[in-house]
């Protein structure tokens, strides 16, 4: 017997967890299928909507007002600018620790490496870091975390010409953790305050954290630290290292693995949970029935192929680093559901000779309709009950424009909404 629902989503990122919690939200029956971990424990934790134009002109102000100017095969133009500013409301409700709704305009946030990035929605944690803010920063990095280098952060951003002085240091993290301790570690040491053994003496690691910074600061108001500030307890933690400091504290986003990242699955996860959707992760979708509609769809379990059934189901699975799009020496091609995707014949012209060129192959990806159904290479439509959302989409270079979390968001609501209202 197939598990049945009315909406199916194929895929746990960003755009399968806004799928289906757009159809959950909807009144439909959503049942969400992941293969892996989601990819957000890979991400930043910052949401970008738009940050750049294809041509590289930026970073955007209002990236809203950019969408017009966006070529006709880009997913943001598919949806149009109304389901965009829907779909970011949908994501500022399930995550109301987020910032930046008040506004259309893009914030300017450091990173880990002292570039200054465009996004549209942060963490609060990240809050106080604003590069519009004028108020001195001191970055600390610790010797045992080496993704992230204080003294060279700072440095580039002094380069990028903030309106504020920035200084970096890097100091021992009170514990002595091993260079190779997750940010988990240090996170849940500072969490439960467990005590740590300084000059021979027991003391609470964020007494302990804050005497060592105190050594350092020569009169800044913010504070930065790589975002590993607590799981469970993240703003208690800032409030308390701030209060022993004198000054705001606030995270650094870092690359992977990234705690604000996992933050925001949890979160993501709970709202899936209160909406009553379903989720099954750790067991890939291998295979489909269907012929112009799919029928369903068959989960490997323990060598077992078990079959899922829908009325309506998303396509969610990611692009190329993602696996949801696959390349070799034949093609390019969609692995799940056989969906055409738009490609040179000629390997040669996947690529440019320039390491930083424009790459057509950033933009591949499965076209669509105006549902963002998927089309085949005539133009018609592969499925009439399957859509597509996020990097499976072709037409776009999300790490060029700083466009992915906003695309996954607004094309995972745009067809979680659209399959939810096909059952209704």
């Amino acid at each position: 017997m197939a598990i049945e629902s009315e909406v199916l989503v194929v895929g746990g990122g960003l755009a399968g967890l806004t799928a289906t919690l757009a159809a959950a939200r909807a009144g439909a029956d959503a049942r969400l299928l992941s293969y892996k971990q989601s990819t957000l424990r890979n991400a930043s934790g910052l949401v970008d909507i738009l940050g750049y134009t294809p041509e590289g002109d930026g970073p955007l102000v209002d990236p809203y007002d950019a969408i017009a100017d966006l070529p006709d095969e880009h997913p943001y133009r598919t949806v149009g600018v109304p389901t965009v500013r829907e779909a970011m409301a949908l994501f500022d409700d399930a995550v109301p620790w987020y910032r930046g709704g008040h506004t259309d305009r893009n914030a300017l946030l450091p990173t880990h490496g002292g570039s200054v990035k465009p996004t549209a929605r942060y963490p609060e944690g990240a809050s106080a870091g604003l590069a519009s803010d004028d108020r001195d920063v001191l970055l600390v990095g610790f010797e045992s975390l080496v993704d992230f280098d204080a003294p060279q952060a700072a440095a580039h951003l002094r380069a990028a010409g903030v309106p504020f002085d920035a200084r970096g240091v890097t100091i021992r993290f009170p514990g002595d953790l091993r260079a190779d301790a997750t940010v988990t570690r240090y996170a849940k040491l500072l969490d439960t305050d467990g005590e740590v053994t300084v000059r021979g003496q027991a003391r609470p690691v964020r007494d302990a954290l804050a005497e060592r910074v105190n050594t350092q600061l020569h009169g800044e108001e913010r504070v930065g630290f790589p975002a590993v500030l607590g799981d469970d307890d993240a703003p208690g933690i800032r409030a308390a290292l701030g209060d022993r400091l004198g000054a705001e504290v606030f995270e650094v986003p870092m690359g992977p693995p990234s705690l604000p990242g996992l933050r925001l699955e949890d979160r993501l996860f709970a709202a899936l949970d209160a909406a009553g959707a379903s989720i099954e992760t750790g067991n890939p979708v291998v295979d489909y029935d269907g012929d112009g509609r799919v029928e369903r769809v068959y989960v490997e379990r323990n060598g077992a192929r078990i079959p899922n059934a829908a009325d309506q189901y998303v396509l969610a699975t990611g692009g190329l680093v993602g696996k949801g799009v696959e390349s070799d020496r034949e093609g390019v091609s969609e692995p799940v559901f056989g969906c055409h995707v738009p490609h040179p014949d000629d390997r040669y012209d996947w690529f440019e000779t320039d390491a930083f060129g424009d790459h057509p192959f950033a933009r591949f990806g499965v076209s669509t309709d105006d549902d963002l159904r998927p089309t085949r290479a005539d133009g018609g439509t592969e499925f009439d009950n399957l859509r597509a959302a996020g990097s499976v989409l072709g037409g776009y270079d999300f790490a060029a424009e700083k466009s992915g979390s906003g695309v996954s968001i607004a094309t995972g609501y745009a067809a979680g909404r659209a399959a939810a209202e096909e059952v209704r």
